[in-house]
């Protein structure tokens, strides 16, 4: 029973509960010693539940003053679960938003409850393996190889098996590793893995949030990361969060665990008896010191729990490994520690060594490590395995040799293989020797058909009331085989009759169950119909003996089980018991016809819709099993083949295969070449004719002599043709088996293999004659030869019906009309003749199948209104009238009886075929124009003639007049009813518009709607006509087949013949051949039946064989393909890898010219600047000339320098070089060293040198700027890098006063850098929220950053970034960032504040580093950035409150300032989280109460912003140092009071 709505609200309220503690029991009072009640004890001193006073849940207002202990009085009372904690209906339960269920129940809730919880309320399957998750609680890395064995391990495992796995179910240790496997190899539906993690509700994040009954709560799995508590893993399927009142505290939900686990080992793993209870295995990973303890506990229970421990996972684990080696062989250890006294139950302890190649798959080794640790029995291990579905572990681990099973415990398990639909063990047992002859009893075949499959099972209920055609199945009733029987002749219909209900078996069925299945009966008479078909059968007292004994030996075979996978909807399990057994090919044919049937059923009944199409696929399946077998049996043996389709079986009800195919409609099957091939040689027969046949025949029927010119077929060509009981009537012996091929060699004529033993004793005289009756009787007995001679007969028949019809009918008969009459007769006593000797049993069901064919019915309805005008024509008129109009309306259905016989020519068949499914088709078009007829019709009738009588012209005109209208007759002279002066009708205007609206509507759209219908069947049926004529050529054959070759009225004779031989079988006692004979069966002996077996066993092999091949041929060429594809990949990578090489080549030469081509328009620069020095320096030099040369004031100059005159100069070189320096600030380091070794070479020349190729580099000066105007400057750094845009944030006064405050505004337009990331071993820059790395600035513009300094980029995390998206849909990370530098500004600005105000003699200075926002081009990804500090990091307190203990002024101050910017800012500001080097700040948070930030969407700080709870934290946390005392800051004592 499963629970909705609100009794399910109320089940889980009323069952599960939580815990809360009511009572305070302090856990120390070292921290503050005063009265009780104290305010400060109240927030300082903690429960030992973990709570504070006011987070108890008190029954009254104010907790009395008995909770707590005087100063100086110890606590004499401990504080327990049972005592001090209160269970109430628990208040949390229902979904989170990544789809878990979780619930939060009491620590003391009983197993019986949770499990019920898990399997009714969250729908959870029942598990089959339950796998124990142990390990580690904190963060740890595994290696790469374990990681890997254990992720696909686990969950491998569960999945295989269908077991549930149970873990903490929280977010770090090994619980993260579970989830993260179910991630990674869980598949596309995580909800659907049972991972079931038991949580204390205590160390949960955010539990608060959780509360809320059968509710859908939003879940934040990112924690504060200096918080304490944990978050609940994502990817576990189910929470159970176990709640004994304490907080914070782990460890309570072991305990709980345990018994849950111990509670599920003693479910069964099956509803099913025989099946033992749910194994369990404990998988350990990693581990502190109490998983020795746990893993104690596990081996040493009873029934000892298997351990499974991966080496390599580190500590516990890998002690575990290492102690369980070491004991390998000494045994003598001591025992005082828990590790070592696990190594006394080291048997149930298995280590999986991942780096080890000897090991198998993890989840093999999970598996087989459970087996064996269980200490079960072989036969509970193999049910074990079986639940599992892991064949190949059975294989390998229990049935192995000289394993002793107990008697019966095979079959149960073979039973229980088959009911589960374990295919895979189903075939290891029968590879291991089990036999369904002594598998299948009536009671085992019984049990499997009533096994409860829910919707499978009641579909085949429902076919047992139609098969009875009773109104309902009883709730209970058990299906017996006979109602099976029953169901099965209902599916295969025709004349199939089912081996469970014929007389030998209900007869060994009574006697096999007694009086069972009259104590099945309902007393109640409404019920006695449905009982009466289920009973078995009752053997009259006249019954012979001969029944005795043997009838109650009842084999069973695989067909049986076929039969049963079939109805039970098992097409896998029914595909694997098709290949095993005899009769392969009609297993097939079988299968189909049945899911066929099954999918009509299912469609036809509105419950079942969405099954039909499955059944109509697995039949597909087995039809085209059915033509392949067929098809590989053909190619290898054409005659072997041919026997296969019409050799006898008597397990199907002794029809053939070809029978079973014409019955299931399986055209593809009956339109092979093998069958083809078979339906030409059954029609042509004897004759041996493939040119002119019907010339031949006609002539040989014309004339009886030319038949002994005609050639036949020798004994081994019809071989594979059976004979039908006709033979007989000439003596002839056609039951025996078919010659062998050793005869066929020999040459013997076929009589001498024919004749029975009566025909051997005749005299020689008529042996001589044998041969020419024996081929006139072959001639006259051909298939193709009846079909002529009926058809020549039946054509005189209508060339003399019509001259009876068209001549005046006489008082008495002509001679004419008495051949007519005996025509007609003698045709009705053959229809009669094929209604009783058809195949079914019953009367009603001949009828029903004979009825079935369309020109059964044709004939039927000619004969009879035949015999009806016969009647009449011997009255006088009018009857004689009536006759005769009876006479010319039945000869249409004669000369329709043509079509029939053109059917059988393979040009005119398909025509014939596409024309029938046209008529079938067009019923409901025809429908539509017969109502727009009738509308048209009655109104115009109506208007033209108000004044009408009732008579049958009336009707005749509503319907004949427009019905003419559609080919043409618009009856013109009726349009105007007023023309010729005739009086009008009223509203006889309408008329003609009716008429056209009619003749639109009629003609142009229903016609031409009509065409396009016959149209698209045309085109659909040309290319299937071909299949449906050779389907439909079967039934001709037959039908020629099985009729006496005198065509009527001289048919009589034979039926003559046919009642004499029927009077001699009756007379003689032998009844079998009444019922073998019937059809065309080919009956073999018991050699030739098994040769034939063998032959189509070995047909199945190749065909599998050839499948496996194409399977394989078709990898290799998908393998093939693919290298092809990899190779051609590869040389296109070897040719984009070149031209990439090429195109690196060109741009390292490019930037090689660009730097020469900077460098030379550096030295052009140079150059332009000498010059204008040399002509300054001429200029002085002429200027000098005409005054005195005073040398006091000469200088001199450098030795490199060599000029023809020395004068005084104010140029110098390093003064140049300043210059050039600062000409040649903007370019980057990279081109001052080309710059600078420019300028030395410019000035190493003499003068006259200098002269000389001053030309030159004119010139070359023009052609450098020309060029460099065309190729864009881009600056190149040798010390590499990647460009970044600097964004910063500057101050402007808000006004022109300069001592008006400052506002803060982002520059417009981002400046270049280029910043080189550094792989630094100073440690890790990652905090709770961001990651930093160290860049290295190695060019920047305008002087934003320092090249050469290193500075620190800070990004926020993705899972940051994930949870903020939702407030910042757009640029996330932007607005993050800007958020952050933003309060770090704010900060920077209070702390100028508090530097400017504080007294002068406080000496450290404290001040917050300047942030920048960073572009990164390469990803576009936003950062900031500041300048990196070296030193000893310190953080004084966090953003939740909590400080250190100073021990420094410094650390006074900052403690300090945190509590002066609460107060400065009125109570609405606080500055925590401040960390640093020394008087270098960074990073802190600026804390604003909820109500004056406005919410996340209107965030004015960034993300670490706690709000009122960081606030209240920093109250109750913070003490006031001697700083706080001289910048007059008010005590802890009076804010905490004032917040309350």
């Amino acid at each position: 029973m499963s629970f909705t709505g609100k009794s399910r609200k109320s089940w889980i309220e009323e069952t599960l509960f939580k815990r809360e503690c009511v009572r305070f029991i302090p856990s120390s009072w070292d921290q503050h010693r005063c009265v009780p009640v104290c305010q400060i004890c109240q927030n300082l001193i903690r429960c030992y539940c973990g709570r504070l006073v006011g987070e108890h849940s008190w029954q009254e207002p104010v907790p009395p003053l008995s909770f707590y202990a005087a100063s100086g009085q110890e606590m004499e009372e401990d504080w327990s679960i049972e005592v001090h904690t209160r269970a109430s209906p628990t208040n949390a339960y229902g979904t989170i938003d990544f789809e878990d269920t979780y619930v939060r129940v009491a620590v003391d809730s009983k197993p019986e409850a949770l499990l019920q919880l898990m399997l009714r309320e969250w729908q959870m399957e029942r598990p089959k393996l339950l796998l124990t998750v142990q390990g580690g609680t904190e963060n740890f890395v595994l290696p790469p190889k374990v990681m890997q064995a254990f992720s696909k391990g686990l969950i491998t495992a569960a999945l295989s098996t269908g077991g549930w796995i149970l873990t903490d179910g929280i977010n770090t240790g090994v619980s993260k590793y579970v989830g993260e496997a179910v991630k990674v190899f869980g598949g596309h539906d995580l909800r659907k893995r049972n991972t079931v993690g038991i949580t204390p509700w205590g160390v949960i994040d955010n539990n608060m949030d959780l509360i809320g009954r059968d509710v859908f709560k939003p879940y934040q799995p990112l924690g504060n990361p200096l918080s304490k508590r944990v978050c609940l893993n994502g990817f576990h399927s189910h929470f159970l969060l176990v709640d004994d009142g304490t907080l914070g505290k782990y460890g309570c939900q072991q305990g709980l665990r345990r018994k849950l686990e111990k509670h599920i080992q003693q479910q069964k793993i099956h509803p099913r008896k025989s099946l033992c209870g749910v194994p369990m295995v404990c998988v350990v990973v990693e581990g502190g010191p109490s998983i020795a303890f746990t893993v104690l506990d596990y081996v040493s229970s009873a029934p000892p729990v298997p351990v499974f421990v991966f080496e390599g996972s580190g500590r516990a684990a890998d002690l575990l490994s290492f102690l369980h080696k070491q004991t390998a062989n000494d045994r003598y250890f001591n025992k005082h520690s828990p590790d070592l006294q696990c190594m006394e139950h080291r048997e149930s302890i298995t280590i999986f060594d991942s780096e080890s190649d000897d090991q198998m798959a993890p989840d093999a080794a999970i598996l087989s490590t459970t087996l064996k640790g269980t200490k079960a029995s072989p036969a509970e291990q193999l049910n074990m395995a079986l639940a599992w579905d892991q064949a190949d572990i059975a294989q390998k681990d229990i049935l192995v040799y000289g394993q002793h099973w107990p008697v019966g415990s095979l079959e149960k398990a073979m039973l229980d293989a088959l009911v589960l639909d374990r295919v895979s063990f189903v075939k290891m047992l029968i590879d291991n020797g089990m036999t369904m002859s002594h598998f299948l009893t009536v009671e085992r075949l019984e049990d499997l058909y009533n096994t409860p499959l829910g919707q499978t099972q009641r579909f085949l209920q429902h076919l047992v009331e139609d098969a009875k055609q009773a109104s309902c199945v009883l709730s209970g009733y058990r299906l017996s085989l006979i109602d099976v029987g029953l169901v099965i002749e209902y599916l295969i219909g025709g004349a199939y009759r089912s081996s469970y209900t014929r007389k030998h078996f209900r007869a060994a069925y009574s006697r096999m169950l007694g009086l069972k299945s009259n104590s099945r009966r309902n007393g109640s008479r409404q019920d006695l119909q449905f009982f009466r078909t289920a009973q078995p059968y009752k053997r009259k007292v006249e019954l012979s003996s001969s029944l005795g004994d043997a009838s109650l030996q009842v084999l069973f075979n695989f067909n049986d089980l076929f039969v049963w996978a079939v109805l039970q909807q098992r097409q896998q399990m029914a595909l694997f018991l098709w290949q095993h057994g005899e009769e392969a090919l009609a297993r097939a044919i079988v299968g189909c016809k049945l899911y066929r049937s099954m999918a009509f059923e299912a469609r036809l009944s509105s419950m079942y819709d969405n099954i039909a199409e499955k059944f109509k696929a697995d039949s597909l399946e087995f039809g085209k099993l059915a033509v392949d077998v067929l098809d590989c049996a053909f190619r290898q043996n054409g005659q072997m083949a041919m026997k296969l389709l019409t050799s006898e079986m008597e397990a199907w009800s002794h029809f053939t295969c070809l029978q079973l195919a014409v019955s299931s409609c399986h055209r593809p099957f009956v339109s092979h070449s093998c069958t083809q091939t078979l339906l030409t040689d059954l029609w042509t027969g004897p004759l041996n004719m493939r040119k002119n046949s019907f010339m031949k025949i006609i002539l040989s029927l014309l004339l009886p002599p030319a038949i002994l010119l005609l050639e036949f077929k020798s004994e081994a060509e019809m071989c594979h043709v059976p004979q039908t009981h006709e033979a007989m009537l000439f003596g002839l012996d056609s039951v025996k088996s078919t010659p062998s091929h050793h005869d066929a060699e020999r040459g013997l004529p076929f009589y001498e293999k024919c004749l029975g033993p009566v025909s051997r004793s005749v005299s020689n005289v008529t042996v001589q004659w044998l041969p020419w009756i024996t081929r006139i009787y072959d001639f006259y007995t051909a298939p193709v030869v009846k079909f002529w001679f009926h058809t020549m007969s039946y054509l005189c028949f209508l060339m003399l019906f019509s001259f009876v019809v068209l001549v005046k009918m006489e008082n008495r008969p002509s001679i004419q009309e008495w051949l007519v009459i005996f025509y007609i007769v003698s045709t009705a006593v053959e229809k009669t003749r094929e209604v009783l000797m058809s195949e079914p049993r019953k009367l009603r069901q001949k009828l029903k199948i004979w009825f079935s064919e369309y020109w059964n019915i044709s004939d039927f309805v000619a004969i009879l209104l035949f015999l009806v005008g016969f009647a009449l024509r011997w009255h006088s008129d009018p009857y004689r009238t009536a006759g005769r109009i009876a006479y010319c309306l039945d000869i249409i259905f004669w000369f329709i009886r043509v079509l029939d016989l053109l059917a059988v020519n393979q040009h005119a068949g398909p025509y014939l075929t596409i024309i029938t499914k046209m008529t079938s088709n067009m019923f409901f078009i025809v429908v539509m124009m017969a109502i727009v007829l009738l509308s048209f019709g009655v109104s115009r009738k109506a208007i033209l003639s108000p004044d009408e009588e009732p008579s049958w012209s009336l009707a005749r005109d509503i319907v004949f007049q427009p019905y003419w209208m559609i080919f043409g007759e618009v009856y013109a002279g009726e349009i105007d009813p007023c023309a010729g002066g005739n009086s009008c009708p009223p509203a006889s205007f309408l008329t003609s518009f009716l008429q056209a609206v009619y003749m639109f509507v009629q003609y142009i759209i229903m016609v031409n709607v009509l065409i396009a219908f016959f149209n698209n069947i045309y085109f659909d049926m040309a290319s299937t006509s071909n299949k449906l004529w050779k389907y439909n050529r079967y039934r001709y054959i037959m039908t020629y087949q099985e009729r006496p070759w005198l065509p009527p009225p001289l048919i009589l004779l034979s039926h003559m013949a046919l009642a004499l031989r029927c009077i001699y079988w009756k007379l003689l006692g032998n009844t079998e051949p009444g019922e073998r004979g019937s059809g065309l069966k080919l009956h073999l002996g018991h050699e030739d039946r098994k040769k034939l077996h063998e032959f189509e066993k070995k047909c199945v092999e190749v065909y599998f064989h050839e499948k496996n091949r194409d399977v394989q041929s078709n990898q290799i060429k998908k393998i093939r393909a693919i290298a092809e594809r990899a190779e051609e990949m590869s040389v296109m990578v070897g040719e984009i890898s070149e031209k990439v090489n090429c195109i690196q080549h060109s741009l390292s030469e490019l930037d090689c010219q660009m730097g020469q081509l900077q460098d030379l328009s550096a030295l052009a620069v140079d150059t332009l600047t000498l010059l204008t020095a040399s002509d300054s320096l001429q200029k002085e030099e002429a200027r000098l000339a005409q005054c005195r040369i005073n040398p006091t004031l000469q200088h001199v100059l450098p030795h490199s320098w060599t000029l023809p005159h020395r004068s005084n100069t104010d140029c110098d070189v390093p003064s140049f070089r300043r210059l050039n320096t600062k000409s040649c600030k903007s370019t980057p380091p990279s081109l001052l060293k080309g710059s600078v070794a420019a300028t030395s070479r410019v000035w190493s020349p003499t003068h006259s040198a200098w002269n000389s190729r001053a030309k030159s580099m004119t010139t070359e000066r023009n052609n450098l700027m020309r060029l460099a105007q065309t190729i864009p400057f881009t600056p190149v750094s040798i010390f590499g890098g990647e460009e970044v845009s600097i964004y910063t944030l500057e101050e402007a006064p808000c006004d022109a006063d300069a001592d008006s405050p400052s506002a803060s505004f982002w520059s417009s337009k981002g400046l270049s850098a280029i910043l080189q990331p550094l792989s630094s071993e100073e440690g890790s820059l990652d905090g709770g929220l961001r990651q930093g790395c160290r860049m290295l600035c190695t060019w920047a513009e305008q002087d934003v950053l320092k090249p050469g300094l290193i500075y620190v980029a800070k990004a926020f995390k993705s899972e940051v970034v994930h949870v903020w998206q939702k407030h910042f849909p757009g640029s996330t990370a932007l607005q993050l960032c800007l958020r952050e530098i933003q309060q770090q500004r704010a900060a920077q600005k209070m702390m100028q504040v508090f530097n400017q105000i504080k007294p002068h003699d406080m000496h450290p200075t404290p001040r917050f580093l300047d942030v920048s926002l960073v572009l990164w081009h390469s990803n576009g990804q936003w950062l900031t950035i500041e300048r990196n500090m070296t030193g000893d990091f310190r953080k004084y307190n966090n953003n939740t409150g909590e400080e250190i203990t100073p021990c420094s002024s410094l650390e006074d101050m900052l403690l300090a300032f945190s509590h002066w910017t609460y107060e400065h800012s009125c109570k609405e500001l606080l500055v925590l989280d401040i960390q640093g080097v020394g008087e270098e700040l960074t990073d802190p948070t600026v804390i604003m109460a909820d109500d004056q930030s406005g919410g996340k969407g209107d965030l004015l700080f960034g993300p670490d912003n706690l709000g009122v709870a960081a606030i209240n934290g920093f109250l109750q946390k913070h003490t006031c140092n001697l700083c706080c005392h001289r910048l007059g800051l008010k005590g802890q004592t009076y804010f905490f009071m004032k917040c309350f």
